[in-house]
């Protein structure tokens, strides 16, 4: 019987072939969203879950109270005196390891003579002790985790590192690289390829103590903090997240100055990868509340889809009256109509399956790329992917038959082989007008949504943030005592290039990431003053090159020491003074030697992202903190004067790797996930708006179907083709505006909440609204035209002939 009811199912399905294949378009791309996203979501939760003891594993944050707010910020970074005294002060933890993280660091590869062979920029470059591999499971391919990092020099590269330094992974161990242009490390093991879905993507790992990271290991500093140092523990069975946070307050207390509120928080390694927040080493990154909203619109999408099917089956209807009546007169009951309805369903939602797993297939890279994330084709092939497919089938197949099959299962017989089968009653169209209202809630909600996250990405791009980021090149230099000498060198033959207006040094960008924060003492006070501002060490050329602009005072004068500091307006507004000119010629002190006047006030600049307010900040002279040149270009041949900058490095700096960047593109990068989800969004509102056209297709048709003698009586008494159009497009503006009444508001709420997260934001404006509406309508009328036209073209006499 079953195979019966199947071969049935593929004659009907197979008959009816546009019929067949709008619904397999459909519910094609309807599935194959739902795979792209539940692909997406699985990699995201599956960060970091490989680890045995995942569970117990705890990242130690700073938790900052400041002092003039009510407010706690959170940062990765820890004090580096804190884990020498976990052993003492928390005995029953079972492992620590501090972790260091370089940025920017440059690696050369030397050969048996001690001569260097190549040279790299690298960003995964960590330190850490023996511990770590405790705590975290990373195999080696070579090597004892257990002794490889217990000398300092000693050094771990993972397999593709080992590759491209040496050629071959296997003949790596025992070979030197050399790290920070003076510490020779010997490669004790080789790491196995380091996991995509893990927050550590190691390149080389050394051993802490190593070099300028040995003074970590014997700090007493409990008070200072930076993001480059970091902290995990492995709790003992039992212990909770709670208790292990409560046990490192106290631990705190007992050594930190009693001046200093800030304390330590215990983050389950669970949680690490869903806090935007606070930074992690892979700088991927996702909320759970975005997962959610990644779910509803799977889920959206996939009801466009069905309600597709629900329109396009009911228009169907009628052309199907007679097949329902035969049936039921040679002894069909309404419950094995059903089930051939529902076959009929299953057979389509197999075939959309196959295409759905094609576009999957093709789409999934893309997304990856799109999202900068490495995904791949063959994450579709997991078991928990083919078990999500096999309830999504039967969940389409329920939702999209179920109604379909009850109201062809309920044709009267005589009615239905008479052809007196229509669909008058109130609660049928009802039904279908309202599916198609909820289609275009979905739709024009996602339109809506999407102009606002790109215009909010276009104020991100193209709004001011009070310096010049055009054309500037940033290009880091070592931090060593050597490469610093040649500054002034550096400084003076980068002038002498062809192209280049401008050049500064600073220790750091004009709007960073990775900012360094500090308390002070203003016009020799007794206390520090009790907030944080940003320190940023840079030149007298600093100022001209990102056309700062002062609003009291001058620039600070050359020195390369501390002498003379600017100060920006939030520091001012921080003071409580009521002008500018106030703070001038006041005393700063950092600590006891630091001193210096401040000599000018800087106009407010967005020295973080646009998702922070302005920051308080100090810039100031001090030449052997500098690591960053900032070149300013003329627009005119570029890529000539990049050339001649890389030349001047190579002659300059011959051991180290050249890499620049621009300025604009740093920017950029700020605001990277949102973009990626700016992408993401327009291709699902596109998706969205052209499976609600096949919606609306499904009704116009039924329309057609429907009332087809009455437009042949409509054109006998007079009315003409665009009339009819008219008279009939009616019902679908109607449609789509009470869809958009009802989106309208729920978006502006939702979009109004979003834009919530970021202190310097876009005004939603009617105009959007209206755009959306406007852009909806005309797709709308676009789609349902043809249909129209067709039935309102049609010879009356046809239509009326079988009266």
């Amino acid at each position: 019987m079953l195979q019966n009811l199947f071969k049935t199912a593929w004659r009907n399905v197979s008959r009816h072939k546009s019929y067949t294949f709008i619904n397999i378009i459909g519910l094609g791309s309807g599935i194959a969203i739902c795979l792209i996203i539940f692909v997406l979501i699985q990699f995201h939760s599956s960060f970091d879950n490989f680890h045995s003891k995942k569970d117990r594993i705890y990242r130690m944050l700073t938790e900052y109270h400041h002092a003039d707010s009510k407010d706690i910020f959170y940062g990765s970074g820890i004090a580096r005196g804190i884990p020498q005294t976990l052993k003492i002060d928390i005995p029953e933890l079972e492992a620590y390891a501090p972790v260091f993280h370089g940025y920017n660091e440059q690696i050369q590869v030397l050969n048996a003579d001690g001569q260097i062979e190549k040279k790299f920029k690298e960003e995964g470059v960590f330190a850490t002790t023996p511990s770590f591999f405790k705590i975290f499971d990373f195999p080696l391919l070579q090597g004892d985790a257990n002794t490889a990092l217990s000398n300092p020099n000693s050094v771990l590269l993972t397999k593709e590192t080992a590759d491209k330094y040496f050629g071959d992974w296997r003949q790596a161990v025992g070979k030197t690289i050399r790290w920070d242009n003076k510490e020779i490390l010997k490669v004790t093991g080789i790491l196995a390829p380091i996991p995509k879905n893990t927050d550590f993507q190691f390149k080389v790992v050394f051993s802490l103590g190593t070099g300028r990271t040995a003074e970590m290991l014997k700090s007493t500093d409990y008070d200072s903090t930076g993001g480059f140092y970091g902290c995990y523990v492995l709790a003992p069975a039992g212990m909770t997240g709670a208790q292990l946070t409560g046990k490192l307050q106290a631990l705190m207390k007992k050594y930190r100055s009693p001046e200093n509120k800030d304390s330590e928080v215990a983050q389950p390694l669970s949680n690490v990868h869903f806090d935007n927040k606070v930074d992690n080493y892979s700088n991927i990154s996702i909320t759970p509340q975005m997962i959610n909203m990644l779910w509803m619109i799977a889920l959206f999408i996939l009801i466009i889809a069905c309600v597709n099917f629900v329109n396009l089956a009911t228009a169907q209807a009628v052309n199907r009256a007679k097949e329902v009546g035969v049936r039921k007169v040679l002894g069909g009951n309404r419950g094995q109509l059903q089930m051939q309805f529902l076959a009929e369903t299953l057979v389509i939602v197999l075939l959309a399956l196959v295409l759905s797993a094609g576009i999957s297939f093709l789409a999934v890279p893309m997304v990856g790329k799109i999202m900068d994330l490495p995904l791949s084709a063959g994450m579709l092939l997991q078991f928990k992917v083919a078990a999500f497919v096999v309830a999504l089938t039967g969940g389409v197949t329920l939702i999209a038959g179920f109604y379909p099959s009850m109201v062809l299962s309920g044709f009267n017989p005589i009615n239905a082989l008479k052809s007196k089968v229509a669909f008058k009653t109130s609660r049928g169209i009802s039904l279908r007008h309202a599916l198609v209202v909820f289609q275009f809630i979905i739709a024009q909600g996602l339109i809506i949504c999407t102009i606002i996250i790109v215009k909010q990405m276009n104020y991100f791009t193209h709004e001011s943030m009070g310096f010049d980021k055009d054309a500037i090149v940033n290009v880091h230099f070592p931090s060593d005592s050597a490469a610093i000498s040649k500054l002034d060198y550096l400084k003076k033959r980068l002038t002498d290039i062809s192209g280049i207006q401008q050049v500064s040094l600073s220790s750091d960008l004009p709007a960073g990431e990775d900012d360094n924060w500090t308390m002070f003492t203003y016009d020799n006070a007794i206390k520090q003053v009790d907030f944080y501002s940003i320190i940023q060490m840079a030149d007298e050329q600093y100022v001209p090159t990102y056309k700062l602009k002062l609003v009291a005072g001058r620039n600070v004068a050359s020195s390369d020491t501390i002498r003379e500091f600017l100060v920006n307006e939030a520091v001012i507004q921080k003071l409580g003074l009521k002008k500018p000119e106030d703070a001038l010629n006041k005393q700063i002190a950092l600590g006891k030697f630091a001193k210096g006047r401040i000599v000018g006030v800087l106009k407010n600049f967005h020295n973080r992202s646009f998702k922070d307010e302005y920051a308080p900040m100090l810039i100031t002279t001090l030449k052997n903190q500098y690591g960053v040149s900032n070149i300013k270009l003329s627009s005119a041949n570029m890529s000539t004067s990049i050339k001649g900058i890389e030349k001047l490095w190579n002659e300059v700096y011959p051991d180290y790797a050249f890499e620049y960047k621009f300025m604009d593109e740093r920017i950029a990068a700020y605001y990277k996930q949102e973009s990626q989800l700016s992408k993401i969004y327009q291709s699902f509102a596109v998706i969205a708006i052209l499976l609600s056209c096949l919606g609306l297709y499904g009704l116009a048709s039924f329309m057609a179907v429907q009332r087809i003698k009455e437009v042949g009586i409509r054109k006998v008494l007079g009315s003409s083709v665009s009339g009819i159009v008219y008279l009939f497009s009616k019902e679908f503006v109607v449609m789509i505006v009470i869809g958009f009444a009802i989106a309208a508001p729920i978006t502006w709420y939702l979009m109004n909440k979003w834009l919530q997260d970021y202190i310097y934001r876009i005004q939603i404006h009617w105009g959007i609204f209206l755009l959306a509406g406007v852009i909806a309508i005309s797709i709308a009328l676009a789609t349902v035209s043809f249909q129209l036209i067709k039935a309102a073209l049609v010879n009356p006499v046809k239509s009326l002939r079988s009266e």
